[in-house]
């Protein structure tokens, strides 16, 4: 993986060998002055990449529970490797919009910057109206989750899991401005060139010379996260009531996060 020159990102991202935008999303304070607790808390995207010496690395984070959100055919043709510690692995498959969509937008010549941004957004839309008990699943597995750390990831960590992650935050109370910077850091930690650029050509897809319309879809915008917010006050009003009715995450169940993963102060 490259270095960061985002320092955020720097004190955040984990250099395991074959690892694609793993960090810890710990650490973020909460809207009452308080901290999440790092090392406790990771995000990443695959981790079929790892070397034998990175799984080692991987197995001393302490991470016991991981949750895949991948479709089956992604973990099929990227399985997840064996650790030493054997953590629990909780499959939780979530798909993000058409895969041939995808492929045509990747394809396409003509495809406007416009299209490429509203298959995203829409997409994410559909991560918080289509997969809310898919995320209620997730959350019911971090409550049965008393000791060692947490690990949620998808193909790339950037949608499912952002989505992912940005849910687990505010129901640690960390504002929402600090959770849409932790979102959009993917953009720094994936490994454009190294990774997502050959993956795509690999699946015989044509690369957009123009930089923004190549992020549009390899990476993460601010609007893509807002609408699936967006989505959530258009029939909840507020994300606490939406954790609540659609996820399943009454008050005790906040308490009892925010008991296990943020600091006392």
């Amino acid at each position: 993986m490259n270095s960061h020159p985002n320092p955020d990102l720097a004190r955040r991202s984990l250099m395991l060998d074959g690892a694609l935008n793993m960090r810890d999303f710990g650490g973020y304070a909460t809207a009452d002055g308080r901290a999440v607790t790092r090392g406790q808390l990771f995000r990443s995207g695959s981790l079929a990449n790892l070397t034998p010496a990175a799984r080692q690395s991987f197995a001393e984070l302490g991470i016991t529970l991981i949750c895949d959100l991948r479709r089956d055919e992604e973990r099929r043709s990227a399985p997840t490797p064996e650790f030493p510690h054997a953590p629990r692995q909780l499959a939780i498959p979530m798909l993000t919009g058409s895969p041939e969509r995808m492929r045509a937008l990747l394809k396409g010549d003509g495809v406007t910057l416009a299209e490429r941004i509203d298959f995203m957004v829409q997409g994410n839309r559909d991560l918080a109206v289509k997969h809310r008990e898919d995320y209620g699943r997730m959350f019911a597995a971090l409550l049965d989750h008393e000791e060692g750390g947490f690990l949620v990831h998808c193909t790339a960590g950037k949608d499912r899991t952002g989505f992912a992650c940005a849910l687990v935050l505010h129901a640690l109370g960390v504002p929402e401005d600090t959770i849409m910077a932790d979102y959009l850091l993917t953009n720094h930690a994936l490994d454009i060139e190294g990774y997502m650029i050959p993956l795509a050509r690999s699946h015989g897809h044509v690369i957009p010379e123009d930089r923004e319309e190549l992020m549009a879809l390899l990476g993460v915008r601010e609007e893509y996260l807002r609408a699936a917010l967006d989505s959530i006050l258009e029939e909840f009003a507020s994300v606490e009531a939406y954790l609540e009715r659609a996820i399943g995450l009454d008050g005790a169940a906040r308490e009892w996060l925010q008991r296990r993963y943020v600091e006392s102060a």
